[in-house]
């Protein structure tokens, strides 16, 4: 007979501690709401998923006013920060409704999502294709229609130790 240990629920804080011990990259998520107005929000939650076809997730915060935009409009830009996009990533972490007040965005290809041009080294447009459950968040699945790289002198954004830093030169 297997003894199953008693489970503790994790306190959340001590949970995003051992997350911030993971570094990761950082990007901005961007989609535009039914009246073409730019929503976004920074992440550090994404991989990719499928070469083929091209796939990606990010997960999204179920209380972000950007996730009724992302599913109305079907959509959505994966901006990759790079070193100059610290701020970027700051002011698109906080509760700000006008973001794009504060930072330049260009229009990508075919869906015209907010590309963060001058501080994403690289973009990628996707289309919605699933949204999951997953606890306080969704898994948002996308498919990669298109993606513009920068000319790779970029040095890109990190986040980890609840601090940024950049990939060492």
């Amino acid at each position: 007979m297997k003894i199953q240990p008693a489970v503790q629920e994790l306190d959340g804080g001590e949970f995003r501690t051992f997350m911030s011990s993971f570094p990761t990259g950082v990007a901005v998520v961007t989609t535009l709401d039914a009246a073409g107005k730019p929503l976004g929000f920074t992440c550090s939650s994404l991989c990719s998923l499928s070469l083929a076809p091209p796939l990606l997730l990010v997960c999204v915060n179920r209380a972000s006013g950007t996730l009724g935009a992302l599913r109305a409009h079907g959509a959505f830009a994966v901006n990759l920060l790079g070193e100059s996009g610290r701020q970027v990533a700051e002011i698109f972490a906080t509760p700000r409704s006008e973001r794009f007040d504060a930072v330049p965005w260009h229009p990508t290809g075919p869906w015209s999502l907010p590309w963060l041009r001058e501080h994403a080294h690289a973009v990628a447009e996707c289309e919605l294709r699933e949204i999951h459950p997953g606890g306080d968040h969704v898994i948002v699945v996308g498919a990669v229609t298109g993606v513009r790289l920068g000319d790779g002198r970029a040095t890109p954004l990190l986040r980890g130790l609840s601090r940024y830093s950049v990939w060492p030169g």
